[in-house]
């Protein structure tokens, strides 16, 4: 009787009359139950999820599946690889008699298949090269990247708006430190009259900040041109959308680096695309591997930036699901706009791990069929706690579900396919060549140039009137061509009157 109305609450609680994804099938007292499947409507998959569970438990996995079911809808994805674990989606999978047994299960068919995938990068890393400008990042987001004290934060506001006044584009890291070394310096006065007091004790600390951001190689994502987030959204020829990976797995001893990248990345298509209100599927879905990594250490500010984009970009048709180790790692203002949750295996080692496991059950719907604090230690390698929305945004109810394999190779490519598989992408050639414009740094070098010639030609002017100044009086008067004729007649008629002096008394003798 048990199962029979586990069965009818699952099948209700997850029908779906619209476009849907199935994730797999729903399990009871550790055994799949027949004709309960777990369907997601897509319809709110813009209303956000996450996906968590400890190292080991198959996350990876659920990302590389929830990808697949996607782009088969014809829906574009973007997937934050920080271990370089899912570029396999890129080739087919190979069949394995474990694989059919489970798929038997889920009363779903399984073939080998890979999907349309795109390489991205901010380092030098095979793919499609990501860049953005400064004045697209802004003051607050490179801020937090450069660890800035309210101070200095004050300061890059102000050079900020200097810049906007008066029309030197910052794009990238010379830019910015051409601007600051010339506010110290001949700009000194001009900041100070119009923008108030400008410490050049806080902006040698800056400069030093942006050379230690360049030795981190920071500046390889600063230029142009800039990635238009709207290439994220290509399909191909059979409407299956592309999966786009952001590979990181060398930025994973900077994490901060990445972290801010991605708030720009997501801040760039909040603004760009347009609002279409409640789609009937998502434009976008973006999956953040680590996701906790953007909120660690991220100030008040960079907090409430990410809650409102949290809650106002689905009306963009755009997804978020953060994949983490444990939904505690996310700020409870945002957990509790998520809408989607798949739960993976905890292990509770230490009391502090039980305490945390007790936490995470809370964030789950309450259940008669299953004890949550007890399952979520128990569960296998595939098996993840289920719930969602539905298609009238109501709470499904939690189902330990047993999930779909993938279609696609569940290893990461070699190099030698990752390096073929970039040189397939038509946005690696639009991106490769970096653009060198006019920007700030190269219009005030141009304004020192004119500043020395001007400093040059004045100080040779002064030069010339010291001299002409220091001229004495006979050299003065030697110039001029009367007085020259004037001392030409007296010293003639003198030496006459000698003369006729000294003729006069050789007469007399």
């Amino acid at each position: 009787m048990e199962t029979s109305q586990f069965q009818q609450s699952i099948s209700q609680g997850y029908a779906c009359q619209g476009p849907a994804i199935l994730l797999g099938t729903a399990m009871l007292e550790g055994s799949p139950i027949p004709q309960t499947p777990i369907t997601i409507p897509l319809k709110s998959i813009n209303r956000h999820g996450l996906i968590a569970g400890a190292t080991g438990t198959g996350k990876t996995k659920t990302v590389q599946l929830l990808t697949e079911l996607l782009s088969k809808q014809g829906i574009p994805s973007l997937l934050m690889d920080l271990k370089g674990d899912l570029s396999g989606l890129a080739a087919a999978g190979t069949p394995h008699p474990k694989i059919d047994d489970r798929m038997k299960t889920i009363d779903s068919s399984w073939q080998p298949q890979a999907f349309p995938v795109t390489l991205l990068s901010i380092s030098q890393q095979p793919g499609v090269q990501l860049r953005s400008t400064l004045n697209n990042f802004g003051p607050i987001l490179l801020s937090q990247l450069l660890d800035l004290n309210d101070t200095q934060a004050g300061i890059l506001s102000v050079v900020f708006k200097y810049c906007e006044d008066q029309q030197l584009p910052l794009i990238d890291l010379a830019d910015l430190k051409a601007v600051l070394n010339y506010l110290s310096n001949d700009g000194k006065a001009e900041i100070e009259k119009n923008y108030g007091h400008f410490s050049t004790v806080s902006t040698g600390a800056l400069i030093r900040k942006l050379l230690e951001l360049e030795q981190q190689q920071a500046d390889l994502f600063f230029g142009e041109p800039a990635f238009d987030v709207n290439d994220l959204l290509q399909k191909n020829s059979a409407n299956q959308g592309s999966i786009n990976i952001l590979r990181l797995n060398d930025l994973t001893d900077r994490p901060k680096l990445f972290a801010t990248f991605m708030l720009n990345l997501l801040n760039d298509v909040y603004r760009t695309f347009p609002e279409i209100g409640d789609p009937e599927k998502p434009k976008l879905v973006m999956i953040i591997d680590e996701g906790h990594l953007i909120f660690n250490h991220a100030s008040k500010a960079v907090l409430n930036t990410i809650e409102t984009i949290i809650k106002l970009i689905r009306s963009k048709g755009v997804g978020i699901i953060f994949c983490t180790q444990n939904p505690t790692d996310i700020p409870a203002s945002v957990l509790s706009q998520l809408g989607l949750k798949i739960q993976h295996a905890l292990r509770a080692f230490t009391a502090k791990d039980r305490k945390a496991i007790k936490l995470t059950a809370e964030n789950y719907p309450i259940s008669e069929y299953y004890n949550t604090v007890d399952i979520i230690t128990a569960l296998g390698i595939g098996e993840a706690l289920v719930t969602a929305l539905d298609e009238r945004g109501r709470p499904t109810p939690l189902a330990v579900t047993l999930l779909q394999a993938p279609s696609s190779r569940m290893a990461p490519l070699t190099d030698s396919e990752v390096i073929a598989l970039s040189h397939q992408s038509s946005l690696v050639a639009k991106y490769r060549q970096r653009i060198n414009r006019k920007t700030a740094y190269e219009q005030l070098q141009q304004r020192n140039k004119k500043s020395s010639q001007k400093v040059s030609s004045d100080r040779e002017n002064r030069k010339k009137t010291t001299k002409k100044n220091n001229e004495s009086l006979p050299s003065q008067l030697g110039k001029s061509k009367l007085v020259r004729q004037l001392l030409n007649t007296f010293v003639r008629e003198v030496t006459r009157a000698v003369l006729r002096m000294l003729g006069i008394k050789n007469k007399r003798r």
